[in-house]
This record gives C-alpha cells, structure tokens and sequence, in this order.
C-alpha cells in the first residue's frame, strides 16, 4: 500500500467502530483509506488487552501515513438489567399482572428478581418499563421499596439478565459505573483523544467526568436518555461535543419522536459551537448485506445536509460482513451531498451568532470572506484547537487547515466539520506564520500558483484563545522551492 493518503473531499467527517470485524491491522488502514476519519473503541465488550492491541495499531498507521488518526472511546455507562429465571426463560401474556422484587431469587412468569435498588425508589404509578429493547412493555400499576407490581402490555418471551429502561422516570444513577471508572483510567492511559460518556441525564453526570477526565482527554455527552433532553443546553455548555445516540433513544422515546429530537440536538450543538455526531442504526442492513437501503441513505444524507461534524457507523464496522463497504458508502453519500448546489443554502439553514468576542468576530469574518472573495483554504494556526473550532463552527465554504504543534490537538480535531488537521512546528512571528501557512496549504494540495488562502491566528504566538490576526494572501507557487523544513 502507498504511504500516502488523497486528503478528503469532503468536510462531514466518519467515526467507524471497531471490534471482532475491523481490529486488525490492515483493515483499520482499509477503512482509514476507504473514508473513516475516526476510529470508535466501544468499552462495553472486549478486554484491556484488545482494545490496547487496537489502539496501538491505530497508532502505528497513523506514523506510517503521517496523519493524525482520532480515537474515541465509549464508556458503557449503566445498563439495567433484571435477573435470571428458572430454566433460563418466561413468558409473560399480555394483560397480566408480573412483578418485580428484591429477592435474588431465579424468577418466573410471575416474578423477576432486579437488582437495582435506585429504582424502587424512582418509580411512580402509570410509569412504564421497557425490556429487552423495548420488546416487551411493562406498566407500574403499584410502586414499592422492595416489590414493583406491573401490568404487561406488550408480552413475549424474557430471558435471563436482558436490559431494563426507564423512560419515564429519572434514575437517580450516576452516569460512570465502577467498569466505567476503570475503562476510564484505562483510555486516558491509552492516550484516546475523546471519552463518550454513555445514559447522560442530568449536567452533574458530565461535570463528574470532566473532573476524572481532568483535560487529558476531550469529552463527548451521548444523549440517549429523554431525561437528558430537560437539561440539553446545560449538558452541551459542560461538554466538548454531543452524539445523538438514537439507539437507546430510540427505545425510550416514540420513533416518529426521534427525528423532531435528532433536529433539535443537532441545531442546539451547533448554536453553541460544540462538535455533534449523528449515531447509530446509520447503515444497518450493511451489516449483512453489501448495499444499504435507500431509506438509510436518505438517513445518512439528511444528517449531512442537518450540517451534523460526523455520522457514525456502529455494527456495520465493528461487527458486520462489509466494513469496507459501508465506509466506501458512508463516504460517497457524504460527498454526493456535500457537491449539490443547494447544499451550503440548506446546511446554513441555523444561524450561529458570533459570541461579542475578537476571535469569534474573526472566524464569523473567514466564513464570509470566504464567500466574497476566491480562496482555497482557510488556514488557522491553533494551540488547544479554539480557533479551528470557531472556524468550523461556521460551516465555511472552503476546507480548513489546522496547523498546530500539539499532536494531541490535532488528533482532537479530527472530529471538527472540515478540519484538516496538520502538526508542524510551533511559530515565532507573524512572517513566519505566513510563510508557513503558504508552504503547507500548497504541500497539502490546499492552494495553486496564484491563488488565496485566509490565514487566522493569535498574536502573540502560543497564547491560547487570542485570536486577532485574519491575513489574505496570494501563492505564488515557489514557496517550496529550495525549502527544507
């Protein structure tokens, strides 16, 4: 294979979760070369050692290719689950009554045994219990501190240990299990550039994070939880970026509610400038079949055109039969979309005022410039990633190029609608800035002999959010000549 990789078309980015489909070495790069941006680490299966293998070989791509890769990994958060039962299984019939209780005991079609006793306490009369994904529907006809008296309005079969949601009710659980605290210490060892913290439902769960995280790593608020809909401007001011997981939402919520709720996530996000991702159930039926149905490309394309930083492919990569595919076809219809006329007319549909600050003044001002005058790249220079992030906040209508000289920056915003991230040598003086800007969009194939680009930075230099500086300039295409550095 080439050490070299085509830098991307497109500006919506792709997260690809690995797993027992994907972790191997020469499909990571395949899939790095077929379009993914970002690489998914999912801590609810597997071991340490797995995932270490996998990071490793992330990394290991990333310096043969000379590319910073992005990595995120997702914590699994509380998952709910009723005990087991007598010869594995019971079937419950519609309109009985069933019970849930403390006792430990292996249940049957009268009874279960849960073992979580934050939510005895949390229930209420006409709430309902979902299980097994939502396959079976309970109702709480008479709530208790040891026993829940239900009636069953969806029945079927339930087995041992399957998954509990409460929809209607906020559990008071924290969002980071003892597994989670682990897994936790385990990343950030690792050196993953983002947590996904899962079942956020309250601001305190992504403040207890932060704390743990203490910025060695960027933190991602999953919302999956309707709970966590009543506080969404709190949660997404106290994270770095959100992800519409639709999976559990899904589940808790009514389907045809989950498109309104997808909409009003991804235009608060990006309101407040914060990074959003689009997750889950993306192109499903490529986990066994090798084209997705037209449904789910009209899915994919309408987060594109919603302007969405990345979509996210979970099962298809990590476990399905075509994870090169799905990718291949998460990229074309990324960028099929991105090249209709009507694209920047409907992606600019939310209006992102520019907060009272210099630096948002000047990445409001790049987007416009960007409109009026011909340029082929906006070039910003960048120490913690504030300005890249202001910049793509905009949605400009050209490629952004971070330049920064923290690997761990760049890694980060490779999750940032149109960041092109580059590491190179910090710089000293404003000549320097733009003598370097110039050499890099043309080495990176961002800029040709006689063409503009905008570069935007802080003066002075390695000052973290003092962006003031925004400076046209015209390549002359001889920047590189003789130059060695």
């Amino acid at each position: 294979m080439s050490k070299t990789i085509a830098k991307r078309s497109r500006k919506v980015k792709i997260l690809a979760t690995l797993g027992p489909a994907s972790n191997s070495p020469e499909m990571i790069e395949k899939l790095f070369r077929a379009g993914a941006d970002a690489f998914r680490v999912n801590m609810s299966h597997g071991e340490h050692a797995t995932h270490a293998a996998t990071i490793n070989a992330i990394r290991q791509i990333e310096t043969r290719l000379q590319r910073p890769i992005t990595i995120l990994c997702d914590l699994q958060g509380p998952k709910l689950r009723v005990g087991t039962f007598e010869g594995g299984k019971a079937f419950l019939k519609h309109g009985q009554h069933f019970t849930l209780d403390s006792n430990p005991e292996a249940g049957n079609d009268q009874r279960a045994y849960l073992p979580h006793k934050e939510i005895f306490a949390a229930l209420d009369k006409g709430q309902r219990l979902l299980i097994d994904d939502g396959k079976m529907v309970l109702r709480v006809l008479r709530p208790g501190e040891t026993e829940i008296l239900c009636s069953v309005e969806v029945g079927g079969f339930i087995s041992d240990r399957k998954g509990l949601n409460v929809p209607d009710s906020l559990v008071p659980m924290a969002a980071l299990t003892e597994k989670d605290r682990r897994d936790l210490a385990f990343a950030l060892d690792m050196g993953a550039d983002w947590i996904a913290l899962s079942f956020v439902q309250r601001p305190d769960d992504v403040a207890e994070a932060r704390s743990l995280i203490g910025g060695r790593a960027a933190l991602i608020a999953k919302i999956e939880k309707p709970a966590a809909l009543a506080s969404l401007e709190a949660i997404i001011e106290l994270s770095d970026a959100v992800m519409v997981a639709r999976g559990d939402l899904g589940v808790e919520m009514a389907p045809e509610e989950v498109p309104v709720m997808q909409k009003r996530i991804v235009e608060t996000a990006r309101r407040s400038g914060k990074p959003v991702v689009v997750a889950t159930q993306m192109l499903e039926s490529m986990i066994t079949s090798p084209s997705p149905t037209r449904a789910e490309v009209s899915d994919v394309a309408n987060a594109v055109y919603d302007g969405a930083d990345a979509v996210m492919l979970s099962a298809e990569t990590a476990a399905g039969d075509w994870p090169e595919l799905a990718v291949g076809m998460m990229d074309r219809i990324a960028t099929q979309v991105e090249s209709d006329p009507g694209y920047a007319a409907r992606v600019h549909f939310i209006e992102t005022l520019p907060d009272a600050t210099t630096a948002d003044a000047l990445s409001a001002a790049c987007s416009e410039i960007a409109n009026t005058v011909r340029v082929s790249a906006i070039v910003c220079f960048t120490l913690s990633g504030s300005t890249a992030r202001r910049v793509s906040r905009e949605r400009p209508a050209v490629p952004v190029m971070v330049l920064t000289p923290s690997r761990e920056t760049a890694r980060r915003v490779g999750l940032l609608w149109g960041a092109y991230p580059v590491v190179t040598r910090d710089i000293g003086s404003f000549e320097e800035m733009i003598g370097k800007g110039k050499r890099m969009a043309l080495r990176h194939g961002f800029g040709e002999a006689g063409g503009r680009i905008i570069a935007l930075a802080g003066v002075p230099f390695g000052t973290p959010g003092s962006t003031n500086v925004l400076h046209i300039v015209t390549l002359t295409g001889e920047e590189l000549k003789g130059y060695k550095g």
